[in-house]
């Protein structure tokens, strides 16, 4: 693991993060590989598939920084192995109060880090 490589999955996680924050589909939807899978839990439902619905729930409302929301978004944990890493970001204020713990697994991809899979829960 190099700070380079390091850096550069930050990067995108980063980029996860404001696209977000701004809904800005375009951005979020580079963050994640073609066959990315997204599953978690929003409280007690179960939610297994694509990142699709969630790139058309993000656009569907104003944005969390249009509407002034408390968002806020920590790297909690992130780790490179050769061309595979991992990273856990907790975000407080999503929508206003929603509280979540996200936990990615990313790939380097022909030189280019890209999300392929995104497990989440509501706390």
């Amino acid at each position: 693991m190099t700070n380079t490589e390091v850096e550069r999955v930050r990067e995108v996680v980063q980029r996860y993060i404001d696209a977000t924050y701004k809904a800005d589909i375009p951005a979020l939807k580079s963050c994640f590989h073609k066959d990315a899978r997204m599953t978690g839990y929003l409280g007690d439902m179960l939610l297994v598939g694509t990142p699709d619905p969630f790139f058309e729930d993000m656009g569907s409302a104003p944005s969390m920084e249009s509407k002034g929301d408390p968002y806020k978004a920590e790297i909690r944990a992130l780790s490179v192995t050769g061309r595979i890493a991992d990273a856990v970001v907790y975000e407080t204020g999503f929508r206003g109060d929603g509280v979540l713990e996200d936990h990615f697994h990313l790939i380097c991809d022909n030189g280019v880090w890209i999300i392929i899979s995104k497990n989440f829960t509501t706390i």
